[in-house]
C-alpha cells in the first residue's frame, strides 16, 4: 500500500515532506493489534473481486461491476464492520453505512471551490468515503488520514474494487503527525474540531497545511448562543466520550479568525437527522445509532439532557 502511494506522490515533488509521512504511516501500521489477522484475511478475501468502475450513484458511491462471489465479498465486508461512513453499492450489493454521508455532501457541494486537478486533505477522514468523492471530483491528489486502522483496512477494500479512483490515498495518521507542508489546494476537516482538546491547534494546523488562498472547509457540532458562547459537557455527549467544546456558530467564527483565517461564510447549519445517521444491519453487534443518543420524551435534547447534535458547514481562505 504505502509503495503505491509513494510512487504516486513523487510526481508532485515534494519527495522530503512525503517520506515523513510515509515513515510514520509505516509506524503506525506496526502498532499490535489483534484484530489485524482478522481484517487481513477480511481484505483478501475482497481482493478477489474483479474491480469496477466508480462512480456517484446518490446516494452511494456505485462500483459498477458484477460480483463474481457475493457471498465471499459480503463475507469479507461484513468483517470490517462497523461501516460508519458511505453509503456504497457495489454490483448490487448495498452496504447502507450508519452515516448517509451524500447528505452531507449536497450540503457543501456548491459552495466549495472545484477540486478538478487540485489536491486535496481530508483529516479524520474515516474510511476514506469522502476521500473517494473528491476523487471523483477530479481532484489530483485526494488524500485523506485516518489514525484508526480499522477504517484504513475498509478503504483499501472498497478501493481495490475500483479501477478508477487511483488519486485517492489514505494514511494512517493524525494531523500532529505530519511535516506541515502547505501544498493542499483544499483542506476538509468534517467532524474533527470538537474532539480536539486544544481547538486552536487544531484550526492552525490545518492552516499550515494550506497554500496561500487555499481553501478550509470545516464541518463541526455547535450550539445555539451568541457570541463567545460555548458548551464544554462535563461527561459524555450523545453518548460521545471525546466532545470537548461545541461553540455557537460567532465563536467559531471568531476562532477561525484568531487562527488567521479571513473572508469566512457559514454556508450550512443543519440539526443532524436519524435519516442521516441511523441503524444499520452494517455497523455490527453495537448498534446504537442517533435515535439511541436522543431524549426518548424530546428529540431537541440528548440522552444526557444536552442541547440534540446539530452541525455547521463553514468555508474559509487563508
Amino acid at each position: 500500500m504505502l509503495n503505491d502511494v509513494k510512487t504516486f506522490f513523487n510526481q508532485f515533488g515534494h519527495e522530503d515532506i512525503t517520506m515523513q509521512w510515509l515513515k510514520a504511516s509505516h509506524s503506525a501500521l506496526q502498532v499490535k493489534n489483534g484484530n489485524v489477522p482478522k481484517w487481513s484475511k477480511a481484505l483478501d478475501l475482497i481482493k478477489c473481486e474483479t474491480k469496477g468502475v466508480a462512480r456517484v450513484v446518490k446516494p452511494y458511491i456505485g462500483i459498477d461491476k458484477v460480483i463474481v462471489n457475493q457471498t465471499s465479498l459480503a463475507e469479507g465486508l461484513s468483517k470490517l464492520m462497523p461501516w460508519r461512513k458511505g453509503s456504497f453499492l457495489i454490483g448490487d450489493l448495498c452496504l447502507e453505512s450508519e452515516w448517509q454521508g451524500d447528505m452531507k455532501w449536497q450540503r457543501l457541494e456548491q459552495h466549495i471551490a472545484p477540486l478538478k486537478g487540485k489536491k486535496v486533505l481530508d483529516v479524520g477522514a474515516g474510511n476514506g468515503y469522502f476521500t473517494l468523492r473528491m476523487a471523483l471530483e477530479g481532484a489530483a491528489l485526494a488524500l485523506g488520514i485516518e489514525p484508526f486502522l480499522l477504517f484504513n483496512y475498509q478503504f483499501n477494500a472498497i478501493k481495490s474494487l475500483m479501477s478508477n479512483c487511483a488519486t485517492a490515498h489514505l494514511l494512517p495518521l493524525r494531523l500532529e503527525d505530519m511535516t506541515p507542508a502547505p501544498i493542499f489546494d483544499s483542506v476538509f476537516s468534517m467532524g474533527v474540531l470538537y474532539h480536539q482538546r486544544d481547538y486552536m491547534l487544531h484550526l492552525k494546523q490545518l492552516k499550515n497545511m494550506m497554500v496561500p488562498e487555499g481553501e478550509l472547509i470545516l464541518e463541526t457540532l455547535i450550539v445555539d448562543g451568541p457570541a463567545g458562547h460555548t458548551l464544554i459537557p462535563e461527561d459524555r455527549y450523545a453518548r460521545m466520550r471525546n466532545v470537548h467544546c461545541l461553540p455557537s456558530v460567532e465563536t467559531l467564527e471568531s476562532w477561525l479568525i484568531e487562527a488567521g483565517f479571513a473572508r469566512i461564510k457559514t454556508v450550512s447549519i443543519c440539526k443532524t437527522s436519524i435519516e442521516e445517521q441511523r441503524r444499520t444491519e452494517w455497523i455490527g453487534e453495537n448498534s446504537a445509532s442517533l435515535e439511541d443518543f436522543l431524549n426518548p420524551s424530546d428529540d431537541n435534547l440528548t440522552i444526557e439532557g444536552l442541547p440534540a447534535p446539530k452541525r455547521v458547514i463553514v468555508i474559509a481562505q487563508q
